[in-house]
């Protein structure tokens, strides 16, 4: 937890939720889609709106040395419109493909 999760997260005890079950910290269904995220150690993205500030969520299996410690979750501002642009793969992409 970085300092400014510390804040976000300060009326439900900050700092000291470090050490903490985060499950313990989620109610349904976020609980439900956390386990599963823990028992597959898979990645899951979206984005959400809180006080009118988009937020792009993305929760990442967190491994060190191969295995698994948990997951990581990063929690990005983001415009209300936000450009998205294709883009092709460049010659030598495409024939990993």
């Amino acid at each position: 937890m970085n300092n400014a999760a510390a804040k976000v997260f300060e009326k439900d005890g900050g700092m000291e939720l470090m050490g903490k079950n985060a499950l313990d910290c989620h109610p349904e269904p976020a609980r439900t889609k956390m386990r599963q995220l823990l028992e597959n150690q898979q990645p899951n993205a979206y984005t959400i709106e809180k006080n009118g500030q988009k937020k792009l969520i993305y929760q990442c299996p967190w491994y060190e040395n191969n295995e698994f410690q948990g997951l990581v979750e990063l929690a990005l501002p983001i415009p209300d419109q936000l450009p998205h642009f294709k883009r092709q793969a460049s010659p030598a992409e495409e024939k990993k493909t």
